[in-house]
């Protein structure tokens, strides 16, 4: 039997940012309860930048408490991952958030959408998330 093999930071990186993957966002409710919800997401070196709206379920849980985990998986094999825990740190400066709200929208929805869906995410209520890594596991070919 094999086993799964760990990834480079490059390959991590191209992992992560491999076509349209969401990732799956990981908050702890006020009650202790998790919450997991599907999320765009670019990288800015190790961080991943996402949006979310303040009044949100997950929005109320990361100005509550900002760790955060993240799951990023493919499910085909031979099955790789990134699992990354973190600090959330916000911002409501919306021409930051117009920025970064424009790179995720080009990843998601392609380069003729970006700048409407960037602007469209970049409003009063939003808030722009870095969530800073303070572990990652990243394996790859987890079955051969």
């Amino acid at each position: 039997m094999r086993t799964a093999e760990r990834m480079t930071p490059e390959e991590r990186s191209a992992f992560l940012l491999e076509g349209a993957r969401t990732g799956k966002l990981a908050t702890t409710a006020q009650d202790g309860r998790p919450h997991v919800v599907p999320i765009w997401f670019v990288l800015d070196g190790d961080d991943l930048i996402f949006t979310f709206h303040r009044d949100s379920a997950k929005g109320k849980h990361i100005l509550r408490d900002p760790r955060v985990a993240i799951c990023v998986d493919d499910e085909r094999p031979p099955f790789d991952f990134v699992m990354i825990e973190g600090i959330a740190a916000t911002s409501d400066d919306l021409d930051l958030m117009l920025v970064w709200a424009t790179r995720i929208a080009e990843r998601y929805m392609g380069p003729d959408k970006a700048e409407e869906y960037g602007k469209r995410n970049a409003v009063e209520g939003e808030l722009l998330a870095r969530a800073t890594p303070t572990k990652i596991v990243a394996l790859k070919r987890i079955v051969d």
